[in-house]
């Protein structure tokens, strides 16, 4: 994937588009916009995936290189969601620990939380898997897509 573009395709399951902002070969931005921009290409391999993903492919998307220009003490925290296994959901406190933050600490869990809202490739970087915390997934895409990865 060499490419650069904004890239959208609609999904009836979600109810909206899904729109990929792509620079050097990279995904440097996730949207949920209601519909196609006009300026958006239709065609992409990862809309292709996401197409099968949305159908029920398991598909965990962690070969697709994504470029994140987030402070460090928020890429800890996204690096970890990046990780989550395709279908499971966990709670934000397990996601603090695995980024090595203390999930009994109030400033450090208002950085998770943070992070997860500040997620630039949802999706990619699969913040619907955290069940109780906002992430940057919209609240009714995120219950579709966990629904999709049961």
């Amino acid at each position: 994937m060499d490419d650069a573009g904004i890239y959208a395709r609609e999904y009836d399951l979600l109810e909206c588009a899904v729109q990929l902002g792509v620079a050097g070969g990279q995904v440097i931005n996730v949207s949920f916009p209601d519909s196609v921009p006009a300026d958006a290409e239709r065609d992409h391999a990862l809309l292709d995936r996401l197409d099968d993903y949305l159908t029920g492919e398991s598909d965990h998307f962690d070969d697709v290189p994504v470029a994140l220009t987030v402070p460090t003490d928020k890429r800890r925290v996204l690096d970890a969601v990046r990780k989550l296994p395709y279908g499971e959901t966990v709670a934000v406190a397990r996601v603090a620990r695995l980024a090595g933050y203390d999930d009994e600490d109030g400033e450090e869990m208002q950085t998770v939380r943070s992070a997860l809202r500040a997620n630039p490739v949802p999706i990619f970087i699969p913040d619907h898997r955290v069940d109780d915390a906002q992430g940057a997934t919209p609240s009714r895409v995120a219950e579709r897509l966990r629904m999709v990865e049961q």
